[in-house]
């Protein structure tokens, strides 16, 4: 597939040693999906655990939405603190169909270590296995364990982040309009990057890159029509599965929303940011120029990829130090 004119040069000279081949994400159907499971397991199988001077990780088995099966989060922390510390609650990426909480275990020690915070990473349940409600609800749940269990997670439940990166962007925020919607918990912040938001396949950006690196047109449709089935595009899906759909964003905490201009979630995410903002809510939107979906992880060392991390580190500091 011949890239696209507008890439970044460094982006595109560092594609050819990624860690895994973005075009492999861009090739989505059932067919595909089991082999792309194994892929991605093997991948971190092969990966040593996650060491680092004065962290500690913990996995964890809490309840999940009543009547489902417990879920697994992955607790990370500085292993001597006193004080009671700030916390961001993750949920992975994957398009709805994939993923785990390993594959953001760098990341999220770069939180720990960075900000000063614990993190805790939930492993949902994906579709098509699972389809909506079960993976928002999964993530909803594991936020109430959270903020239940501060106490003994040496947590302050008033300074809890949600955030995700796509799939797990917009989980996030289908999280966060639950926590509204619901009465709580309470969440001081939410970090969206590259979000998942939008069933509906109408935008300008969303037509645009039925070819594109890590994640196209197709594989966006397979991934809505894993998780929703027969109702995805028709007026019967619920904001917590696609919160584009929410007809009012009043009264959601701070956001900081990200995504790349070369890629499907474009327009949907701008169009988000733009609503948060006239919806009263204080927002911070940054589109990176010439930038693919997911390119931070792809090609970590780019410049713009260390111009999105230091960004994202940044608006996480603000959000969770100042109150």
């Amino acid at each position: 597939m011949p890239l696209h004119p507008n890439i970044d040069p460094e982006l595109a000279a560092g594609l050819q040693h990624a860690f895994l081949p973005p075009a492999d994400f861009a090739r989505m159907s059932p067919a595909d999906l089991p082999g792309l499971r194994r892929q991605m397991g093997a991948a971190f199988a092969a990966m040593p655990p996650i060491a680092a001077p004065g962290l500690f990780v913990e996995d964890r088995m809490v309840p999940g939405p009543d009547g489902d099966p417990d879920i697994r989060v992955r607790l990370y922390r500085p292993e001597k603190t006193r004080e009671p510390l700030p916390c961001l609650y993750w949920m992975h990426g994957g398009g709805m169909v994939l993923g785990l909480v390993e594959m953001d275990d760098a990341r999220m020690a770069g939180y720990v270590r960075d900000v000063g915070c614990a993190v805790v990473s939930v492993e949902y349940r994906l579709a098509p296995e699972h389809p909506h409600p079960a993976p928002v609800e999964d993530c909803y749940a594991g936020l109430v364990w959270t903020v239940k269990n501060a106490e003994e997670l040496g947590i302050d439940p008033e300074r809890v982040a949600v955030g995700g990166a796509s799939a797990g962007g917009g989980l996030a925020a289908g999280t966060v309009l639950l926590a509204r919607d619901r009465g709580g918990p309470q969440v001081a912040f939410q970090l969206l990057s590259s979000p998942m938001l939008d069933d509906r396949g109408t935008t300008p950006s969303s037509r645009e890159f039925a070819e594109a690196l890590a994640w196209n047109r197709d594989a966006n449709v397979f991934a809505w029509t894993a998780l929703l089935g027969d109702a995805m595009g028709t007026e019967d899906v619920s904001p917590y599965a696609a919160p584009a759909r929410a007809a009012g964003l009043s009264g959601l905490p701070p956001a900081y929303i990200e995504v790349g201009e070369l890629e499907v979630f474009r327009d949907e995410c701008a169009d988000y940011a733009r609503r948060l903002v006239q919806a009263g809510v204080s927002t911070e939107f940054h589109m990176y120029p010439g930038a693919f979906h997911g390119f931070d992880a792809f090609v970590p060392d780019a410049e713009l990829s260390r111009r999105a991390a230091a960004g994202r580190l940044a608006a996480l500091r603000r959000a969770l130090t100042r109150m």
